[in-house]
């Protein structure tokens, strides 16, 4: 609710980020090969090609960078590339590497064609950055002892190693580094198809009892993201087992979905708040980004990178030179949706 957005965002059951408790799940779902991953059906036909190559002249593969919004499996990707080449994975993330001598500890204990994954790398620091340039060029690390005139710089000789860099924002990756990536992939959001796919495989390796319709359910609620859909199952089937029979039907999918207030379009109360401001508090748009932030008490940014995406994606909300606009998909979802005002009666019914 209004007012206590940053609660929400850490805690919102549709967030495509990873929440506590997550990893552990995740892992035990993580397909191993590419045969197994689901969706994303020419990033596998492009990375068949070069594994496929790497594995022919037994070199390291091309260094790869992953892109796309988050949930999308850029980090389960990242080990389905080690296992189709036969090779280990040590795996990091940007803000986690402070200082080049971080760096150069990871580096030097990778074995020959490794997979070093970082991710998050554009939040990799300037001075860790630059020192990754000669290690993915020339596979050397330039090490500084010392300061000032009695400095002496050393050249280590480093594994052969790929590097593996995953991102939300590419934007925010400097050219040299985005340059030196040989491969540049972006992952997009997944079709309700494919999400089910994805809800099928999960509940057989939870052993979750689940017909297709439910399945379907979830996964047409879930936000084109399989963290997402994978995250709704869990919850349904608590869902199922404590208030039904602990099978999940279309049924018993939908009563729990809308008991966690996510509708048919995966919206959930923050995303419909947004819509709901726009609409009904500011006549449709435009209106300012950060008039919408202030009317929600949540940060700008946010706004913009967390929830906005989604809402341009489906449709319901346009983004101008003056500001945002709800389009009439939008309006349309909000009639068909009508939802409870807010505490306060903050936002009037249409």
């Amino acid at each position: 609710m209004p007012g206590d957005g940053k609660r929400s965002l850490d805690e919102r059951i549709t967030s495509a980020q990873k929440l506590p408790g997550d990893e552990g799940f995740e892992e035990s779902l993580r397909p191993y090969f590419l045969s197994e991953y689901i969706g994303q059906a020419r990033v596998k036909e492009n990375l068949a090609v070069y594994i496929e190559a790497a594995r022919m002249r037994k070199e390291p593969m091309d260094h790869v960078l992953l892109s796309g919004p988050p949930g999308l499996g850029k980090t389960t990707l990242a080990h389905v590339i080690a296992n189709e080449l036969g090779v280990g994975i040590r795996v990091t993330s940007g803000p986690a590497i402070e200082r080049a001598g971080d760096l150069v500890a990871i580096l030097t204990s990778l074995e020959d064609r490794d997979i070093l994954f970082i991710d998050e790398i554009h939040r990799l620091n300037r001075t860790c950055e630059e020192a990754l340039y000669p290690a993915m060029e020339d596979f050397v690390f330039d090490w500084v002892s010392g300061k000032g005139p009695s400095a002496r710089t050393y050249r280590i000789k480093i594994p052969r190693f790929t590097l593996v860099g995953a991102t939300t924002r590419q934007g925010l990756l400097t050219s040299p580094l985005r340059d030196r990536f040989g491969i540049n992939l972006r992952l997009e959001y997944y079709s309700c198809d494919e999400l089910l796919q994805v809800v099928l495989r999960s509940s057989r390796i939870l052993k979750i009892p689940v017909d297709e319709e439910g399945a379907r359910e979830i996964a047409s609620r879930s936000r084109g993201t399989p963290r997402v859909a994978n995250r709704l199952l869990r919850r349904v089937r608590d869902y199922a087992e404590v208030r039904k029979d602990g099978r999940i039907t279309r049924e018993v999918a939908r009563e729990a979905l809308d008991l966690l207030e996510i509708d048919e379009a995966g919206l959930d109360k923050l995303d419909q708040e947004i819509l709901r401001t726009i609409a009904y508090k500011y006549g449709g748009g435009p209106v300012g980004l950060a008039t919408v932030a202030a009317a929600l008490s949540e940060d700008p940014e946010t706004i913009e990178y967390v929830y906005e995406p989604y809402l341009l994606q489906l449709g319901f909300l346009e983004r101008t030179a003056r500001g945002r606009v709800i389009t009439p998909l939008g309006l349309k979802h909000l009639g068909s949706n009508p939802a409870r005002p807010a505490q306060g009666g903050l936002f009037p019914q249409a």
